[in-house]
């Protein structure tokens, strides 16, 4: 068989077509989790933290007073009894409270101010920015099956036109441009 100009782009957009529709889901997982990770210091992609402060009515007992029923009867009104593990008072005043998840929850005893500090996992976006981290040996073989069709879906697409839309014009410079734009960061950082 004897490849002709317009066969080898036949063979390339269909390549190009059918690795572009399998692999859809794994650029859209990556690119969303992507841009979770870039913006890390803004938003935790593994749990979702929300802040609660508030003054305890009534009188508090001291550090010596303290006891794990009054500690649960202030878990109370926030639901999280059920979550108690454990507290402990890092300074005289202040009493820390740890609840199951992550979540917690300091009192000032003298003055009843209190903050809750809600923690709960995000199951979607945490699940997705996992895989940025190779979570086990099978991942890694698949994460690389998919960089290498990725090669093969840019090649075959940069490959696929020609003329002035193709590698020899418009196409050759958009890609000649997104190169450069790496590149220069590269160098000046």
């Amino acid at each position: 068989m004897r490849w002709s100009s317009n066969s080898f782009r036949k063979w390339s957009r269909l390549v190009h077509r059918d690795l572009s529709f399998f692999f859809a889901g794994m650029v859209l997982i990556y690119a969303v989790s992507g841009i979770v990770m870039n913006h890390r210091d803004t938003i935790n992609p593994n749990f979702s933290i929300e802040r609660k402060e508030y003054t305890v009515a009534g009188s508090l007992p001291s550090k010596a007073g303290m006891t794990r029923d009054k500690v649960l009867e202030l878990l109370a009104p926030l639901g999280e009894e059920g979550n108690y593990t454990k507290y402990y008072f890092p300074q005289e005043e202040t009493m820390k409270v740890f609840l199951k998840g992550g979540s917690n929850l300091t009192v000032n005893v003298r003055t009843g101010e209190a903050v809750y500090e809600s923690v709960t996992r995000r199951p979607l976006i945490s699940a997705l920015a996992r895989l940025h981290y190779n979570p086990g040996r099978w991942w890694t073989w698949f994460a690389d099956i998919f960089a290498v069709a990725l090669i093969v879906i840019t090649l075959s697409g940069i490959l696929m036109l020609k003329g002035g839309k193709g590698i020899l014009g418009r196409g050759g410079v958009e890609m000649i441009v997104g190169i450069l734009i790496p590149v220069l960061f590269l160098l000046l950082n």
